[in-house]
């Protein structure tokens, strides 16, 4: 059975937010359309396409954002430009980024810049690991939060750090913002006040705004252009943009007003799980509202218990698995959204509760089979 139609299911699903089937979110579209009275754009020209790539460049501070169709293509372009205007087309990459680790080598495929990896994989960029590269650098891609090491964020302080350092270098600093509205509430910071610094910033319409896909880049008017006319050149520049824009504009303030809470949300969610210590949390504290949980069960199993408790109890607990460093563990995502949000404290803790059962049991019987 696929995973998503298990999952539909299930009366509690802990990560991420209700997503809404094609009939109903289309549905939801066609009225906010005829409310707002929305005409299509036209190769990216038009009121509600320009007016939101406004209103995006300036909640960030930046004098120009422009849509890209993929936060991909956004962000190697992006790179290649600014490392071009700097003579140098070195680019450093953490070894955890995106592009490194699920954009099928496109850089150097596609011959955009060389990367070059700085820093520890398991923890965030202090600007020392910059310090130490000893080549010239044009540009240095930062996410911000961190995905692959649960949602960390770098510290503030080391974030100031990074900056000065590329502005005293004359290096070409840009921002991995996949999840930047989710790191507001972590910092405790408004997103123009961690954007300001970056040449450029990529933003995400989908991934905590829930829209059905694309991507803002943001930076000077100049380079933004720049950028869109290479959009263009990669195949990026489609007719209407307006399903993408529709979908994220009619829900965007609603999601960012939502970030504080469901960062709150994410401190209960801990509370909860430190009454099981065999479940490892990274980071130890929230920094976002995601979390990383390190399993005493290996990958295979991790997925058979979701789906044991899918089926027998209704409960859906992840969607994401990887194998762990270490035999017999694995690594789960918890993304803290409007399900957990509207989910009771008990209901949660529940949840938990049978989770953690089911995988002692899979840890003994794996224990059992191997002695």
């Amino acid at each position: 059975m696929p995973d998503t139609d298990l999952q539909r299911r299930c009366h509690t699903v802990l990560p991420g937010h209700r997503q809404p089937r094609p009939a109903e979110l289309f549905a939801a579209m066609a009225a906010w359309c005829e409310e707002h009275d929305v005409d299509h754009d036209v190769y990216g020209n038009g009121a509600l396409i320009q007016d939101f790539e406004r209103k995006v460049a300036a909640l960030l501070g930046f004098e120009a954002a422009v849509f890209c169709i993929s936060g991909t293509m956004a962000q190697v372009t992006a790179l290649r430009l600014g490392g071009e205007d700097r003579a140098s087309r070195l680019v450093a990459l953490h070894p955890t980024s995106h592009i490194l680790n699920h954009e099928r080598s496109n850089y150097q495929l596609l011959d955009h810049f060389q990367a070059l990896c700085a820093g520890d994989r398991h923890r965030p960029w202090i600007e020392a690991d910059l310090a130490a590269v000893p080549d010239r650098l044009g540009a240095i891609g930062l996410e911000i939060p961190m995905r692959e090491i649960g949602g960390q964020l770098t510290d503030w302080d080391e974030l100031e750090a990074i900056k000065r350092h590329c502005r005293t270098r004359g290096i070409h600093l840009h921002m991995d913002g996949a999840r930047l509205w989710e790191a507001a509430a972590g910092y405790g910071r408004d997103v123009a006040a961690i954007a300001a610094g970056f040449d450029s910033v990529y933003v995400s319409l989908y991934k905590g705004i829930g829209g059905l896909g694309g991507a803002m880049l943001l930076g000077s008017r100049a380079f933004v252009d720049r950028c869109a006319e290479w959009f263009r050149r990669q195949g990026g520049n489609v007719i209407h943009r307006s399903p993408y824009i529709v979908a994220a504009a009619m829900q965007f303030d609603a999601r960012l007003a939502a970030m504080p809470a469901y960062f709150e949300r994410t401190r209960l969610l801990y509370q909860a799980l430190r009454a099981y210590p065999e479940l490892r949390l990274n980071p130890a504290a929230p920094q976002s509202n995601m979390l990383h949980i390190h399993l005493p069960v290996e990958r295979e199993r991790a997925f058979a218990v979701r789906d044991a408790l899918a089926r027998e109890h209704g409960i859906w607990m992840f969607n994401r698995a990887v194998h762990g460093a270490l035999p017999a563990s694995s690594v789960i995502e918890i993304y803290v959204g409007d399900n957990l949000l509207s989910m009771s404290d008990d209901t949660v803790r529940e949840a938990l509760r049978l989770f953690a059962a089911a995988l002692a049991a899979n840890a003994k019987m794996t224990d059992s089979s191997t002695t």
